[in-house]
């Protein structure tokens, strides 16, 4: 049944995507180019839906029993149709973002939370009233997250794809076959669309699909990996994350530093760096996949290991990743000119 539902999702992403291509043209749903994107010609948006239909196409074939389903299903549409709007006719950051928590908190209320954790050497820790504010910020954080990260072909689906085979390859061996099977029917999905939203671009992601994903994994993860009885089962889903947190963590820091709304966007991320650095679209984004990889690696040994040393070193690994590529993408901005005239100089 999993390997049949990842094919049938796959397939309808990829009968669905071209569909979904053309009533984003005709609609004007469009990512115009603009100084601080890398793309240089219009692009239409709305890729989201191609996931979502293909995702939703799975679901009434291999339906997943669950008590939690409708309220995710519910939950998923209102933040897609969100993303919907925000492509369309364009929505404020403050809007957006209140419009995130009031969904957040219809899910939370109707039982998807996170509710304790155990510490390693000691009781469990029951987050009571705390629960509601703690979930809700996982899921906007998470939903925004995966927005951000959209910066260049294939990135975000791609991201979000690595992440869904993690988390549901743990679901598996914990045996929540209900957060698995939902994970790898949105898996499919993700990946029939990747085929057309892959460097070259022929439909972009668009705050419907980032939005969309972000939310369902911010979910998945609460359902799949929270409700797991060690004190790890919060480390984990925030180290599988790990790409898209620490680049939205620095890009709120950088932009609070340089008294820049928290929403200002910039060309400061991971992969505009990477790019400032001279690399290509297409392997700057492999790079980040192979980051992301790292992360998802690290997140399964980490269920199998109680060393805290080893959880300092990976998140003081994150830092000076992120660290590292900041500096050198701002080195490589303001003095890339100064050493390509010293180069060519020499050359003559």
């Amino acid at each position: 049944m999993l390997y049949i539902s990842i094919l049938v999702c796959f397939l309808m992403a990829l009968v669905i995507t071209p569909l979904v291509k053309q009533a984003a043209l005709k609609i004007n749903a469009v990512d115009l180019p603009a100084q601080r994107k890398v793309h240089d010609k219009t692009m239409p948006r709305l890729g989201g839906l191609a996931i979502y239909f293909s995702f939703l196409a799975g679901l009434m074939l291999f339906y997943p029993d669950h008590p939690y389903l409708w309220t995710i299903g519910l939950g998923a549409t209102l933040t897609l149709c969100l993303g919907v709007i925000d492509d369309v006719i364009g929505l404020s950051s403050g809007l957006k973002f209140m419009a995130q928590t009031v969904i957040a908190i219809l899910v939370v209320v109707n039982g998807v939370q996170i509710d304790f954790i155990t510490l390693p050497f000691g009781p469990r820790i029951d987050f009571g009233v705390w629960s509601i504010p703690i979930t809700v910020f996982w899921i906007v954080a998470i939903t925004n997250a995966m927005n951000l990260i959209d910066g260049l072909d294939g990135l975000a689906a791609g991201v979000s794809s690595i992440v869904l085979i993690t988390i549901s390859g743990m679901a598996i061996a914990m045996g929540n076959m209900f957060v698995a099977v939902v994970g790898l029917m949105l898996l499919g999905s993700t990946l029939g669309f990747l085929v057309f939203n892959f460097y070259p671009a022929r439909i972009f992601l668009g705050d419907t699909g980032s939005y969309f994903l972000g939310f369902m994994i911010s979910t998945l993860s609460i359902l799949g990996l929270f409700k797991n009885v060690t004190f790890f089962s919060i480390i984990v889903p925030i180290i599988i994350l790990g790409v898209p947190l620490v680049d939205t963590t620095f890009a709120v820091v950088r932009r609070i530093i340089q008294g820049k709304p928290v929403s200002a966007p910039d060309k400061s991320h991971l992969h505009h760096c990477l790019i400032r650095l001279g690399y290509s679209h297409r392997k700057s984004v492999l790079m980040i996949y192979g980051l992301s990889g790292i992360f998802s690696i690290a997140a399964i040994i980490f269920t199998r290991s109680t060393m805290w040393g080893s959880m300092m070193i990976l998140v003081a690994l994150a830092v000076l990743i992120e660290l590292t590529v900041e500096i050198t993408g701002l080195i490589s901005q303001n003095y890339r000119p100064l050493l390509n005239l010293v180069s060519g100089k020499r050359q003559s």
